[in-house]
Parts: structure tokens; C-alpha cells; sequence
């Protein structure tokens, strides 16, 4: 599930993968960084991490539109007093990513957290798409 791959069938895998050549790291694309992100699926939705370093929360936004997830986020590189940095190596502190969500997924109830650079969103699938146990009456 990225910005060019789509949400898949129960059972495989998304498709998440590199080109031959690209680095490790976080990949430019035109003015903006898209962070590298791992992608996990269980039977009640998918998790999104993805490294966002030097992000805060107020400089984080998340929105759905229709059947597209956007991440953008504003990296702030402190520098103590009055100070300026002489070297760098973030040159585009600005991140963005867009991800394609299947209608599976239950967009209302997309839950995201935070922490340390690293961002975890949480796409629950909807009730009618989870497995449920079904209860079998005497007869």
C-alpha cells in the first residue's frame, strides 16, 4: 500500500517493494522526502509505520479523502541560541505521502499516533470485511 500500490486480497501480502538501485532511507520525490514505511496486515485491518524524524504533532497532518490517505509533516531542526547550522544532512524537512486504501477499510474510524518520529496509523477494516464467530443455537 503505497502512493502507486493499492491495498490487496485477504491472505497477500501488500506490495511494498524498492526499485534496483534505490538506497535505504528516505526517498526524494520532487520537493518533498516520502518516508519509508512498513506495512502490516491482520484479520481486523492494516498498520502504517512510518519514520517521520524531527516531526511533531503540530506539525503533522493526516486526512482522508475519499479512498486516499495523505501523510504530510514539517520536520523543525533546532538549533540552540544563535546559532546556524553550518551542515545539515535533512536539506527537505518537509515529508508527504499519499496512499491508495481499499474500500474495505473503514476510513471514520482510522486512528493515528506519534511517537518519537515515528508514526503509527491504525486502518481498521470494516465490521462486515472482519472474521466473526457465529453462534449456534440449541435445537
Amino acid at each position: 500500500m503505497s502512493d502507486n500500490t493499492k491495498t490487496v486480497a485477504k491472505g497477500q501480502a501488500p506490495a511494498v517493494g524498492q526499485s534496483a538501485g534505490q538506497q535505504p532511507g528516505l526517498q526524494r520525490s520532487g520537493e518533498y522526502v516520502r518516508p519509508l514505511v512498513d506495512i502490516f496486515e491482520d484479520e481486523t485491518g492494516i498498520t502504517l509505520i512510518a519514520d517521520m524524524p524531527g516531526v511533531s504533532k503540530e506539525r503533522l497532518n493526516l486526512q482522508v479523502d475519499k479512498d486516499t490517505l495523505l501523510i504530510e509533516g514539517e520536520a523543525v531542526l533546532d538549533t540552540p541560541g544563535n546559532m546556524k547550522a553550518l551542515y545539515a544532512e535533512m536539506r527537505v524537512p518537509h515529508f508527504q505521502r499519499n496512499f491508495a486504501l481499499s474500500s474495505e477499510l473503514d476510513t471514520a474510524a482510522i486512528q493515528a499516533a506519534l511517537k518519537d518520529g515515528v508514526l503509527t496509523v491504525r486502518l481498521p477494516k470494516k465490521a462486515m470485511h472482519q472474521p466473526r464467530k457465529i453462534t449456534v443455537a440449541s435445537a
